[in-house]
């Protein structure tokens, strides 16, 4: 994939500015200035329609030979040069956050008793100094990647550990960190430290010389890939429909937007219909001249904007280092000739590349000096003292098979689940490598795990999450088994013999029905599961009902603001057992659709419920709802939270009071135990009503909200670097912990205790020991005589 070429004229415009240095410095003789002479303009090749438009000609495809010698083009590095540096930056910034550094114990700590999630059982975390080990490997990789020194040892450093650690928890799998790892991974051979890089400077050959073309070429390969898929992905009906991703809208930044549009359009044009078509057209937008700079002023606000919305990481900003990849690969030279002469010593060369073994250069010819120069820095013909041309040798052919088959392999890789049948849930595969990012959002009202002890027959219940350290394995079929067969080792040593594992999961996606995601019959222990086998034990999605979230928002506009809804839909044959807590003192539930019984265990009586029908249910207590009908059940249900409610009105009592306090319109004197609400929230009070202290606990977030909200723009910088300062700071001295324990062995556990203690300081307690050690010191005798 190669960007638009431009014109002859252009090619022969930029070629003289190159030149004109050159012709005004031999004007000058004897301290004297010529009149430069009148520029003989080279014949120049017209460009075909062809070339202009795409870069290449037709003819370049008609052949293998042609098609190498094509991806062999020799190209200006410097737009390369200038990504690998910001990738690198960026991965040095990401490591200690995103892939975990800074909290690196408390994932990995020695003789954690946890369920981990691999992609291959049989891949294990190393010991936790080891593991930090890893971790200085990797970012020493990106630091590397990022000064060009020592490059593909940079390349492998980073690479390996990186995708050793992603595979090692898929709980953490997202695209934009999938996306990390392929960009390594094509550095390793890409030649990135042509351009600006410590390499260049020991190494002559490498400094400032041309790159193949195909070096571009799979990097923007990749990004339009990353663009046009998302796009795809995005013809789902319910990202279409605007159900993907309800509540963004609500987000600030889209509030200039309500200005001209209601909420309901804002969600439905700005948010689904702009990203749809921005991920669908940015890649075309991109690739070709005359569209570019509109593209990239929209990739720019898209990226910005989610910087803002989602804890991404470094996501943002590596798309945005990206999108220079499509301009002219000789950007960063022209940049630089604009700047002060007195920053180029320090800024990268502006010199023509030099020539490289790496490419493959045309026949010069002799009588007349030809050169075009595409939009990918390409150069179709040129000279060199009237040198022979090359040809393409074995190490340019293996560079253009990588080049089609890595292309190939990631047009595959995101329609490849009917390969991978076992990892397929109600969305296809494993979330991470198919590039439907933000498609589908879930949320979960009921999750019940039960196990069975093998001999005795005794049945128990476990609190959803225990032993983990994530709940990401509720979605996903692999997970579930991968937790159940953890589940079943563990529980041993609780003695529960040959445990067998029950999940009750309910989950709704995109806003539709709340209904089981897997079988709550089967034993997960025993189900069978492979990874290119559909899952047995997993239930449909009743995509048939997804037309009632129309009616969901009907009933939902009824209701007041204290009163909540929870819409379910259940198989024939299945039954769900719920409990209605005490604060749920008004709960109810209503048919929708089917036939049920509901069994109010304590009475040990059934009620029979059909369509439109509906009863109180009392709070305190069990039930279960059982699906008769051949069809699936539909209910809803309707529930007050009456202790919040009654908590709210009393603390919006408590709060009027205090005002009226405050503003001398009460004239009875408070009771004793009402006087601390007169008081800050921050004050060291002795509080022993339940009451008191909720409210105290209000009020002290209201002011924290507020101060938040009114915080000047330093202010929220300086919080924002405290945070990532005490962020990398725990990350270093965490290192260098470790690292000292793999040199010089641990030392006694107090000691490692206190050490520990200090590099997990905040700001806060910093000051608070900074303050206790200032009062401890002795005080000197400041008397004057």
């Amino acid at each position: 994939m190669m960007p638009v070429g431009q014109a002859a004229k252009d090619g022969t415009a930029a070629l003289l500015a190159e030149s004109t240095p050159a012709r005004k410095q031999k004007s000058r003789i004897d301290g004297q200035t010529k009149q430069p002479e009148p520029v003989k303009v080279p014949k120049t090749e017209e460009l075909s329609r062809m070339r202009r438009l795409f870069g290449f000609e037709l003819a370049d495809l008609s052949s293998w030979k042609r098609f190498v010698c094509m991806m062999n083009r020799p190209t200006d590095p410097a737009s390369l040069g200038v990504f690998r540096f910001l990738f690198g930056l960026l991965m040095v910034l990401d490591i200690p956050q995103e892939r975990g550094l800074g909290y690196l114990d408390y994932k990995y700590l020695d003789g954690l008793e946890v369920c981990r999630f691999p992609l291959f059982n049989a891949l294990h975390p190393l010991p936790l100094d080891w593991m930090y080990l890893v971790y200085v490997l990797m970012l020493s990789g990106a630091l590397g990647i990022m000064l060009g020194c020592f490059y593909r040892l940079s390349c492998l450093l980073f690479v390996v550990p990186y995708w050793y650690v992603f595979f090692l928890d898929k709980t953490t799998w997202n695209n934009h960190s999938y996306l990390y790892g392929l960009i390594g991974f094509q550095f390793v051979f890409v030649n990135g430290n042509r351009y600006w890089s410590l390499d260049g400077l020991w190494n002559p050959r490498k400094r400032n010389a041309h790159v193949p073309l195909w070096n571009y070429t799979i990097l923007r390969a990749q990004i339009f890939i990353v663009y046009f898929i998302a796009g795809l992905k995005k013809l789902d009906a319910d990202w279409v429909e605007g159900y993907s991703m309800g509540s963004l809208s609500r987000h600030w930044l889209f509030d200039p937007f309500k200005l001209v549009l209601s909420d309901e359009m804002t969600n439905l044009l700005v948010v689904h219909g702009a990203g749809l078509t921005l991920d669908l057209t940015a890649g075309y937008l991109l690739f070709f001249d005359l569209t570019r700079p509109l593209a990239l002023f929209f990739v720019s606000y898209f990226h910005c904007m989610n910087s803002q919305l989602f804890s991404i990481g470094m996501f943002s900003y590596t798309m945005l280092a990206t999108s220079p990849l499509f301009c002219y690969p000789d950007w960063p030279r022209r940049l630089v000739t604009k700047l002060p002469r007195l920053l180029r010593s320090v800024l990268p060369p502006v010199e023509v590349p030099q020539r490289s073994q790496d490419c493959v250069y045309a026949t010069p010819i002799r009588t007349q000096k030809t050169r075009t120069k595409a939009k990918d820095g390409s150069h179709a013909e040129g000279t060199d003292g009237g040198t022979a041309g090359s040809s393409p040798g074995l190490r340019q052919k293996l560079g253009a098979f990588f080049t089609v088959l890595y292309i190939l392999e990631q047009l595959f890789l995101p329609y490849s689940h009917f390969v991978t049948q076992g990892y397929n849930n109600w969305t296809n595969g494993l979330y991470g490598y198919s590039w439907d990012m933000m498609v589908h959002s879930r949320s979960h009202q009921h999750v019940k795990i039960t196990y069975r002890d093998g001999l005795t027959g005794e049945i128990g219940y476990l609190n959803p999450g225990v032993f983990t350290q994530t709940r990401r394995w509720k979605d996903h079929g692999d997970m579930l088994k991968q937790y159940a067969t953890c589940l079943s080792g563990l529980l041993h040593n609780y003695n529960v013999s040959e445990p067998e594992i029950y999940f009750d999961i309910w989950v709704s996606i995109n806003d539709r029905f709340q209904q089981r995601l897997f079988d709550s019959r089967v034993d997960i222990v025993k189900a069978d599961w492979s990874p290119f086998r559909r899952n047995t034990w997993l239930m449909p999605l009743l995509i048939d009902l997804s037309p009632w979230r129309l009616k969901f928002q009907e009933v939902e506009s009824t209701l007041d603001n204290q009163t909540e809804v929870v819409f379910i839909a259940d198989f024939p044959g299945l039954h769900l057992e719920n409990f209605v807590s005490e604060d749920l003192g008004n709960t109810s539930i209503q048919l929708l659709k089917g036939e049920v019984q509901v069994e109010i265990v304590k009475e040990e009586k059934n009620y029979t419920l059909k369509e439109g029908e509906g009863m109180q249910l009392p709070a305190g207590e069990y039930h279960k709802v059982f699906t008769v009908s051949d069809t699936a059940s539909c209910y809803m249900y309707i529930y007050v939270n009456t202790t919040a409610v009654v908590l709210e009105q009393n603390l919006t009592r408590l709060q009027e009071l205090k005002e009226k306090v405050q503003n001398g319109t009460e004239t009875e004197p408070l009771p004793e135990e009402l006087m601390p609400i007169l008081h800050g929230p921050d004050e060291e009070m002795n509080v022993t009503d339940p009451l008191i202290e909720a409210f105290l606990r209000r009020q002290r977030r209201m002011e924290e909200s507020e101060k938040r909200r009114n915080a000047t723009v330093a202010d929220r910088f300086l919080r924002f670097a405290f945070k990532k300062y005490f962020l990398f700071r725990r990350s270093f001295l965490m290192t260098a912990i470790s690292l000292r324990n793999l040199v010089l062995g641990r030392p006694p556990l107090e000691q490692l205790a206190q050490e520990v203690a200090y590099a997990s300081m905040k700001y806060d307690e910093m000051a608070v020991a900074k303050s206790k050690k200032t009062e401890d010191a002795p005080q000197e005798d400041r008397s004057e005589l």
